[in-house]
């Protein structure tokens, strides 16, 4: 098959949107250049996709009747059994619906992508099978995962195990309910400004966001290579620590990953925390809508780690404000020109790229009005501040997130681990279908401003739960060094081993 050849007029219109000036008589000589290189695409469009192997049988799958919905947190469910032994053979896991499982539609909770059906399965999917386990299905999450809530996603709002009415946080939202809910024994999340902790927090589960590269992003359909990660929500620490173990590891497609550290992190399991450094970041109970009660319910947690041996000191890191501001523009400016201007994927990097779901999300133009609205607010935010300002603010923000990263590694020299809440709040009502554009956005976006700087800085980040405020679980974050997930599963499941931590 042969690409369309643009005509001369063609060409003198590309040049006048290139900013150039150019004749007819220009653009004929040009155009008589072109051809060759043309040639060149030719010879690509007739070459085979390289793909890698799906080793699993599966079917395309079925969305449950409402029946068996009961918190609208099923994408589609597919059964797709793995090796028959493994580290995880007899366990259930679901995946986040902006991962790619072969053969089984993909929405990534935007009517935009409905329709498109991956042709091959994400690297962490290929390590789940290869490890027995065995996928129940595809998980609900937000609208592109541009929401901390879960009232954000087509078809509807998940809802809160724990009430009803209540919002499961996001953009993981699905994969933290069904958890939550005993549908699954384990859950892929993805977090590019909390949303695999903020879901593990409101839904009262543990939620590992990892080493920025720890786990491939290979088949994840991305927002921003510079803050994407995947990752485990279970509802134990020893199930979390089995998951990372399948997970983690160079696959050799992901630019994203750097000479990945990997450790058998359920070793860490069971050791205590006797003698270990945790620092009460300071600035992590300061964003101004932190709930009293909830500071203070992970204040308590905090001294249950002093009483079982760790040292607990106060320390404060003024750059984490600083990440926090840097993780707007980085977040807004780049989600825009690698996701919706790079129809998903972008360019200029060594990676694999799904060319079906570029083609499939380049469609979004055609439907833009169906795009959600906290989607359009990022959007109109992000190409503000591309058009007008050339994109320096992305620049200046991934400059002061180094600095931002100097900072709180300087720290690690003298602490093992850093403790702050996972959010400043508990879960919050799903708005009602009337509601205004204002109340859906603060909805969506009230909660990212303790879990966003460690995206920015890529410090591996996991939410526990570490109590109740009427009803509604309260999330505790431990942070740690790069690469350094055990000694967060340590302290985890120290803190996991004290009791039930409903009853703290």
């Amino acid at each position: 098959m042969s690409i369309t050849r643009p005509t001369v007029a063609d060409v003198a219109d590309l040049a006048e949107s290139l900013h150039m000036s150019m004749s007819l008589e220009e653009a004929a000589a040009y155009r008589a250049l072109m051809d060759g290189m043309f040639d060149a695409y030719d010879v690509v469009d007739e070459l085979p996709n390289p793909l890698p192997t799906v080793k699993y049988p599966r079917t395309p799958g079925y969305k449950p009747a409402a029946a068996d919905n009961r918190y609208s947190a099923w994408a589609i469910k597919s059964e797709v059994k793995g090796a028959a032994e493994g580290k995880l053979a007899g366990k259930t896991i679901v995946l986040k619906d902006n991962v790619a499982l072969a053969g089984v539609p993909m929405m990534n909770g935007a009517t935009t992508l409905e329709g498109f059906i991956p042709a091959a399965d994400a690297t962490i999917v290929t390590r789940i099978l290869d490890a027995g386990g065995t996928i129940l299905g595809k998980a609900v999450c937000e609208h592109f995962c541009l929401s901390g809530g879960s009232h954000t996603s087509d078809p509807g709002p998940v809802h809160n195990p724990y009430r009803l009415g209540y919002s499961a946080g996001g953009s993981s939202s699905g994969s933290a309910a069904l958890v939550a809910a005993g549908e699954a024994d384990m859950a892929i999340g993805g977090d590019q400004g909390g949303s695999i902790r903020i879901p593990a927090s409101y839904c009262g589960i543990y939620g590992m966001k990892a080493t920025h590269g720890l786990v491939p992003y290979t088949g994840v359909m991305p927002i921003e290579s510079t803050i994407d990660h995947t990752g485990p929500m279970t509802a134990s620490v020893a199930d979390n620590a089995l998951l990372l173990e399948v997970l983690a590891g160079a696959d050799g497609l992901d630019p994203r990953q750097y000479a990945p550290k990997v450790s058998a992190y359920t070793e860490a399991l069971g050791k205590g925390v006797k003698g270990m450094k945790i620092g009460l970041l300071k600035e992590g109970f300061a964003v101004s809508n932190m709930e009293a009660a909830v500071a203070d319910k992970v204040r308590a947690g905090a001294d249950r780690l002093a009483a079982l041996g760790a040292e607990i000191s106060e320390v404060s890191i003024p750059e984490h404000l600083h990440a926090l501001a840097a993780w707007n523009p980085i977040t807004l400016e780049g989600f825009m020109a690698q996701m919706m201007h790079g129809n998903g994927m972008g360019f200029n990097w060594k990676g694999l790229y799904d060319v079906g779901l570029l083609d499939a999300h380049s469609a979004w133009r055609n439907k833009a009005d169906d795009l959600s609205k906290t989607l359009k607010l990022t959007m109109l935010v992000g190409q503000w501040g591309l058009t007008h300002y050339r994109g320096r603010y992305y620049a200046k923000a991934r400059n002061i997130s180094i600095a931002a990263k100097a900072a709180y590694d300087a720290v690690f020299g003298r602490y093992d681990l850093l403790l702050m809440p996972t959010l400043p709040c508990v879960a919050t009502p799903i708005p009602g279908k009337d509601a205004s554009l204002e109340e859906i956005v603060t909805r969506a976006f009230e909660m990212t401003a303790t879990t966003s700087p460690f995206d920015v800085t890529g410090h591996p980040a996991m939410s526990i739960p570490c109590g109740l405020i009427d009803g509604l679980p309260v999330g505790l974050m431990l942070i740690g060094k790069d690469y350094d997930e055990a000694t967060i599963y340590r302290a985890a499941s120290a803190f996991e081993a004290d009791g039930d931590w409903k009853s703290f």
